[in-house]
């Protein structure tokens, strides 16, 4: 049922917010998922849920984390999604036809390739060569072989739809044996739709398959979180 209750969220979104890209609507049910699980206690009630519903059923919340759910971000990604918080998240991160462009020109498109998936006649832009990990998707995530060490930087651009004025500070969960620093780790807007851009940059190793850290963007009234996955070569 992920898809179409994923599917109903983003076009509730997608009414509030008529000229929203869906880069813009995917961000929004992204940043704001609730990071918990809900569990039955066991099959009879999950029978009596479905049989008796009217009654109410109690469900136990229980924490997103790698430490119950070794596949991590792989197993619940961002979270569940919130519709209420979705329609109002404070911070998005949007993507256009260029940004698109840009990244498969990144991943090694031709321009013939290229042009049977934009159907225009699309070409690389000069420079876009390794901007395939800068597309400004609301997760971060880093393949890194095991133990070796790590050093690398991420950019993101994040638009205002919160409040007019706002300063956002970043919050950062590192897990041991890493680093993350953000650069401004402060954004301060003036306006609505305003853009600001920041640097993500991630040093030191990991001795796991997964590990797992976040960002969030916190301004006391909307936090806007990013899921960060850093993972061994497969």
């Amino acid at each position: 049922m992920a898809c179409p209750h994923a599917t109903g969220v983003a076009a509730y979104v997608k009414s509030l917010h008529p000229k929203w890209s869906p880069a813009a609507i995917t961000s929004a049910l992204m940043t704001t998922g609730n990071r918990l699980i809900y569990t039955l206690p066991n099959l009879v009630i999950l029978i009596q849920t479905i049989t008796m519903t009217e009654f109410g059923v109690l469900f136990a919340a229980v924490p997103m984390s790698a430490k119950k759910n070794p596949d991590a971000e792989f197993a619940y990604g961002a979270g569940n999604i919130n519709p209420l918080k979705a329609s109002n998240p404070g911070l998005i991160y949007d993507i256009d036809a260029l940004d698109y462009i840009k990244f498969l020109c990144a991943q090694g498109y031709h321009t013939t390739l290229l042009r049977h998936i934009t159907g225009d006649k699309s070409i690389c832009p000069e420079g876009s060569a390794g901007t395939a990990f800068d597309l400004n998707y609301p997760s971060i995530a880093l393949s890194t072989p095991l133990s070796k060490a790590i050093s690398h930087v991420f950019n993101r651009t994040v638009t205002n739809v919160g409040s007019p004025t706002s300063t956002y500070k970043a919050i950062v969960t590192t897990p041991p044996g890493l680093s993350i620093k953000v650069n401004p780790s402060v954004l301060s807007f003036t306006s609505l739709g305003q853009k600001l851009s920041f640097q993500l940059t991630i040093k030191g190793k990991i001795d796991k398959q997964i590990v797992s850290a976040s960002l969030i963007w916190d301004d006391r009234t909307y936090q806007v979180r990013s899921p960060i996955a850093l993972y061994g070569e497969f």
